[in-house]
């Protein structure tokens, strides 16, 4: 009789089979901690040292420590984020090139007759960071208290108001266009090519209103330079507690603010996508990022990347009508 045991054939499938999964088990325990494998980088659409540039920077800090590499920040500015956003869409999707997105992306879909990329289709959000609330700034000597008082005036004297915002087919430049058509004012819409000029004409009494981000505008509102007369989010924003929101102030229909998102290639797993929605999250909610964040006007909030997605496709419906009904084009 032969000296040796057959294991029934069912019995040795079942050890073949957990054989092969003892040995894939370190592989696919390897795959899941590979990421990040090195330094990410975090491209940015905007100059160095602007609010933007700011919060990409403490919210790369705060995502580095949670992943264990550092986000490395690399800044593209162009018109509509576009230089920026085409070297993110075009990149390997493995979560090692991340993009600042922002409603440059949906406002650039109306601007522009082509773009070098689908901002729906070939991105994908992983979360928002935060929103920036715009102000309605009045020099410190303004005949108008309040944005009632500056409505009336319009709808008074046509084409008599002035509003004084950056560059044409900004969001503040938009915004403005969106304010006449939903207060129903005619007023004359005066871009500048920065903040600086704004506030400069602003403060020399040249225009009457200056629609602009908060982050430039609150020192001089707290040295008494100029006044706010509202801000332009839905809620009461923390750079500016005690001043109304637009709708507060009478104007029911109009909620503007900016935001910025993170997003990366169309393609990237979802198991990246998830790992940095998480470190997105911890960074949003850190008591270190609202204490640098918050005094530059921006309320912090994250989302799911379902949530950025719809934003995107919303904000770039939104936008497209305000560009379509104002006639605005760059290209």
């Amino acid at each position: 009789m032969p000296n040796e045991f057959t294991l029934p054939a069912n019995s040795r499938r079942a050890l073949l089979a957990a054989g092969l999964m003892s040995a894939l088990l370190p592989i696919t325990a390897g795959a899941q901690t590979r990421y990040p494998e090195r330094p990410i980088t975090l491209i940015v659409p905007f100059a160095a040292g602007g609010v933007a540039d700011v919060t990409a920077r403490v919210i790369a800090d705060a995502m580095g420590k949670t992943l264990g590499q550092p986000i490395v920040v690399d800044n593209r500015p162009g018109a509509g984020s576009i230089a920026a956003s085409q070297a993110v869409a075009g990149a390997k999707p493995d979560g090692h090139t991340l993009l600042l997105m922002s409603n440059a992306n949906a406002v650039s879909v109306g601007l522009f007759k082509k773009l070098p990329y689908d901002p729906v289709k070939d991105f994908t959000p992983v979360s928002t960071l935060g929103y920036f609330d715009l102000g309605m700034f009045v020099p410190r000597n303004s005949r108008f208290n309040s944005l009632r008082d500056l409505l009336e005036f319009a709808k008074k004297n046509p084409g008599k108001l002035n509003i004084a915002t950056i560059a044409v087919g900004s969001t503040q430049h938009l915004a403005a266009e969106l304010l006449k058509s939903t207060a129903g004012i005619d007023a004359v819409t005066v871009p500048f090519k920065a903040s600086s000029g704004v506030l400069v004409a602003l403060r020399s009494g040249e225009v009457d209103v200056a629609l602009e981000i908060l982050a430039p505008m609150v020192p001089h509102v707290s040295s008494g330079d100029v006044r706010a007369l509202a801000v332009t989010g839905e809620k009461a924003n923390p750079a500016l507690p005690s001043t109304p929101t637009v709708q507060q102030a009478g104007l029911a229909r109009y909620n503007v603010a900016s935001w910025n998102a993170i997003a990366v290639p169309a393609g990237t797993p979802a198991a990246v996508v998830s790992r940095l929605n998480q470190a997105v999250r911890e960074a949003v909610a850190s008591p270190a990022v609202h204490s640098k964040l918050e005094p530059l006007g921006v309320r912090m909030q994250a989302s799911t990347p379902a949530e950025g997605q719809a934003l995107l496709v919303s904000e770039i419906k939104r936008w497209g009508d305000v560009i379509r009904a104002g006639k605005i084009k760059l290209d």
